[in-house]
């Protein structure tokens, strides 16, 4: 048995599942994973045995259980430093953090209208609510590439929580067709090709189950 466990839910749907999956797998920690179906009748009961919100995903080491994809950031940050899933530098880490607390806390209306589905491919209009989400995001990644990326393929060069925020958004720019070009591409590309997003996303596509109107 591992020293961690992560709980998580469908790869193909729960996006914030992906993200702490992506910040854990970056430390090179040996971790088990559980898997718990979501909207399900039993989902929520079965949820609870593991985190108190109710959600996932869930991380429990030793005695510490700690939920919230953020919070499961933080803490690995702090006993894995050489993983870096900050940046070194306090003033750089400060605009990190925005970054990821703007993942977390917006971006509502993509969220609502183009959830996480990386097995498939559809259609969608973009009507102005999204696409007022979308120029944010996307120059939000021109802004961190062009002024802290320069070590790397990643918004601050090397991968970090900050890309593990985003990878989802990379997915939906996929699975709905949405344009991306020059700098946004390049990091889209970077991010896909990462290995343990490959990961998650072979699985994802390789999962039988199906949820009909899965948001977030």
């Amino acid at each position: 048995m591992a020293e961690f466990t992560i709980y998580i839910g469908n790869k193909n749907y729960s996006s914030w599942s992906l993200r702490a999956w992506l910040m854990l797998k970056q430390t090179g920690a040996a971790f088990d994973e559980e898997l718990i179906p979501i909207a399900q009748p039993t989902s929520r009961a079965e949820i609870l045995r593991y985190s108190p919100s109710g959600k996932v995903p869930t991380l429990v080491h030793g005695d510490v259980t700690v939920w919230e994809s953020l919070a499961i950031g933080e803490y690995l940050a702090e006993i894995f430093p050489a993983a870096k899933l900050w940046p070194e530098s306090p003033s750089v880490r400060a605009v990190a953090r925005a970054v990821s607390h703007e993942m977390h806390a917006g971006f509502m209306a993509m969220r609502r209208h183009f959830p996480m589905n990386m097995r498939s491919v559809f259609d969608r209009d973009i009507i102005p609510e999204i696409q007022g989400d979308l120029d944010r995001i996307t120059a939000l990644w021109r802004d961190c590439r062009q002024h802290y990326g320069a070590g790397g393929d990643f918004l601050f060069g090397e991968f970090g929580i900050a890309d593990a925020m985003y990878a989802p958004v990379v997915s939906r720019f996929r699975t709905f067709k949405l344009p991306l070009e020059g700098e946004t591409e390049a990091y889209a590309k970077a991010i896909e090709a990462w290995p343990a997003y490959q990961e998650w996303q072979a699985a994802a596509r390789n999962e039988p189950m199906i949820v009909d109107q899965w948001e977030f």
